[in-house]
């Protein structure tokens, strides 16, 4: 037996030359433990272990399928390009959120829009004096690459504008290898771990310069190397018609230091 490090949601672990390997809850597919699960595949995973099925979404929130849902997985543990619950389906991105108006099972989706682009922004809680800029940058830069695993070149910039800061991560198909992390796993671990609902068996602790930083609210972007295909009159006004929203509630001082 072994421990699964960067997933809490598996069971049935063994080691296999020197990797420790699991079943992934609720798919019963097999993950290794030295990478990060899929978001499919963990989607699937809080389901089977929530039975609840929905989340409670903000009253601003762009969709009604911004919160879990049971998701259809290939093998491989990406998501499969149609999703459907019960007889009303709809098309997904790579990060699983939905790119289409819902419509009946005839729907058609056929292929998986990968999403290339994904902005994280954060507001920090009030404070006098804002946070040193550099200590900040390294901070997150270095919590990508080492804890969630991501090649430094997929980070395209970290911006610091108190209260916000906002994290750009770019990954073209073209660009991304077999063994590279994808940017949609990376934004999904790192969405648990600033709610205090970490997919890790250990919780991040967001502290720049010895002081923990807490959060107010976190809004995350998808932008899609194709258009999203909504019928106008779903759009909200002001909203671009490229990028799909999702916003994560945060919880007040839910990030604490150990």
């Amino acid at each position: 037996a072994c421990i699964c490090e960067k997933n809490k949601r598996v069971t049935n672990c063994s080691l296999r030359y020197g990797v420790c390997w699991c079943d992934s809850v609720g798919s019963g597919v097999s993950v290794n433990c030295d990478t990060l699960t899929s978001k499919c595949l963990l989607m699937k995973a809080e389901i089977t272990g929530s039975k609840s099925g929905r989340r409670d979404k903000p009253k601003d929130a762009f969709e009604d399928t911004d919160g879990l849902y049971d998701p259809e997985c290939e093998n491989s543990g990406i998501f499969k390009a149609k999703q459907c619950n019960g007889t009303t389906c709809w098309c997904v991105n790579t990060a699983g959120v939905r790119r289409t108006d819902k419509h009946d099972v005839d729907l058609k989706c056929n292929q998986l829009v990968r999403t290339t682009w994904i902005i994280i922004e954060m507001k920090h809680a009030e404070r006098n004096t804002p946070l040193n800029t550099e200590s900040l940058k390294k901070f997150f830069k270095d919590t990508i690459t080492n804890r969630y695993m991501l090649d430094g070149r997929y980070i395209s910039s970290v911006l610091y504008e108190k209260p916000y800061i906002t994290i750009d991560l770019k990954q073209n198909s073209s660009e991304k290898t077999s063994g590279d992390v994808d940017i949609a796993d990376v934004a999904y671990y790192f969405e648990k771990d600033v709610k205090g609902d970490s997919i890790f068996h250990n919780k991040l602790n967001v502290s720049i310069d010895n002081e923990v930083l807490r959060f107010e609210k976190t809004v995350v972007y998808y932008v899609d190397e194709i258009a999203p295909e909504f019928s106008m009159k779903s759009l909200t006004p002001g909203l671009i018609a490229v990028i799909v929203v999702v916003i994560v509630a945060i919880v007040a001082g839910i990030v604490v230091l150990v």
